[in-house]
């Protein structure tokens, strides 16, 4: 091994935290090293939010042309998933090639290195048989991979991940999805679209188990809507794969049986292997605790989906701000998790931002609930098929501002913006009902469901 060579910064993961972090820093002049294992960008262009957002816009317009009947006419639809695979790869993903976001990097100053980073100590970090020195520190942003079950029978089988679903070429006749959380949904939902039999088995209670069950029920409408089959409140207990593909035995002695398996049970911070033992962090925590500016020990920061505060792209670009700021010394407003929004993508859109009802509850807060039926809406009514939906808003009495609020509907996640603006900003209940939401929109249910107040 040469001898370590010096450099500002050393960022461990180029996915959209770190490579946002990496090219900040390059761009105001630092020696940046950035170190990438598998593709620069990480899951959110390749694998997740782009890929994911395309096949779902699919699927929509699909939906969209069987609403006609009864309102526009007569339609007669028929899938083909070449369109959208070939969109994947060409628009997208450059087939699973990241040479744009490596010379993005490069052009903006930074150092590029293709491998696995092992930390061996404070501010050191050696890539293969090569090792540097950071004298300001190391930023880990090495995100978070499918958390496989261990369920029997399973390790071995070409099961799917998102990954597989979202390269498939073509899709299978039949899909068992283990999973009911957004990505197993939003991936369920298209799927059924073009004309796969799915069926989704969920462990907890209820889809969407960590959000309103309102939400819960409103995505359960949909799926079924679809021709979806679900299994709520049991457990896959083993598997078996053959030629003719897969058979999962339940933990309520049932069998369900499919052509392709994909398991989205959920995401795990990809820690172990990375020396944090050696500046003491736990390799084996489920996660980096960091503190307001994402500071994880002395020296390191931590940004994404290693810090557990969601697994969201915008959750990385946030964190990655107040990351940079931090190591340029420009100060700012510290890393602030009271407000943070998230949108499952399936039709209706279900965007939620701050605590559910049940949360807030929990946190001991004087809460008071808002309600308004987006059917029932005037928007809702024009909008006729397809308009499936709600605002929910949680109040904190005593501080008279909203803590939490749910918007499902077509346009759930963009409805979602004023209702983030108010968690965000603390504004006054009585200011909100004193508002003009413009006629008739969507959002104007806001106004519907604060006034039930």
């Amino acid at each position: 091994m040469g001898e370590a060579q010096q450099a500002d910064v050393v960022v461990v993961g180029l996915g959209v935290g770190g490579e946002e972090v990496a090219g900040r820093l390059a761009q105001a002049g630092l020696t940046v090293i950035g170190v990438e294992h598998t593709l620069v960008g990480g899951e959110c262009p390749y694998w997740g939010c782009i890929p994911t957002k395309m096949m779902i816009r699919a699927g929509n317009a699909l939906a969209e042309a069987r609403r006609i009947p009864g309102l526009a006419g007569t339609s007669q639809v028929t899938p083909d998933w070449a369109p959208v695979a070939r969109r994947i790869r060409e628009q997208a993903t450059d087939t699973w090639d990241d040479k744009v976001a490596v010379d993005r990097f490069t052009g903006k100053g930074g150092h590029f290195v293709r491998g696995r980073a092992t930390i061996t100590g404070p501010g050191r970090v050696r890539v293969d048989d090569q090792e540097w020195v950071a004298s300001r520190g190391i930023v880990v942003a090495t995100g978070t991979t499918a958390v496989i079950p261990p369920i029997e029978g399973l390790a071995g089988t070409p099961y799917w991940t998102n990954r597989e679903a979202v390269e498939a070429e073509t899709l299978p006749d039949t899909l068992l999805v283990l999973g009911g959380g957004a990505i197993g949904l939003e991936l369920s939902q298209v799927m059924a679209r073009f004309g796969v039999q799915v069926t989704v088995i969920e462990g907890s209670d209820r889809l969407l188990a960590m959000e309103e069950p309102e939400s819960s029920e409103t995505a359960a409408a949909a799926l079924a809507a679809d021709g979806i089959k679900t299994r709520t409140g049991v457990r896959a207990k083993h598997v078996t794969h053959a030629a003719d593909g897969f058979s999962v035995e339940l933990s309520d002695g049932s069998t369900v049986t499919g052509e392709r398996l994909l398991v989205a049970t959920g995401r795990a911070a990809r820690l172990g292997g990375l020396g944090l033992e050696t500046v003491g962090l736990d390799p084996s925590a489920r996660f980096l605790t960091t503190d307001d500016r994402m500071r994880a020990a002395e020296g390191v920061w931590a940004v994404g989906d290693v810090t557990g505060n969601g697994a969201f792209t915008h959750m990385a670009m946030y964190e990655a701000d107040v990351a940079v700021r931090d190591i340029l010394g420009q100060g700012g407003p510290g890393a602030d998790y009271h407000a943070k929004p998230r949108v499952t993508f399936t039709d209706p859109e279900i965007g939620a931002v701050g605590l559910t009802e049940q949360q807030a509850r929990d946190a001991g807060l004087d809460v008071q609930v808002g309600y308004s039926s987006l059917p029932s809406s005037s928007r809702g009514f024009v909008h006729g098929p397809g308009n499936e939906g709600f605002i929910k808003v949680i109040v904190d009495r005593s501080r008279g501002v909203l803590v939490g609020a749910t918007s499902a509907g077509p346009s759930g996640g963009e409805v979602l913006g004023a209702l983030t603006v108010a968690v965000k900003a603390e504004v006054p209940v009585a200011t909100l009902q004193a508002t003009i939401w413009a006629y008739p929109t969507f959002h104007r249910a806001i106004g519907d469901a604060l006034h039930s107040l």
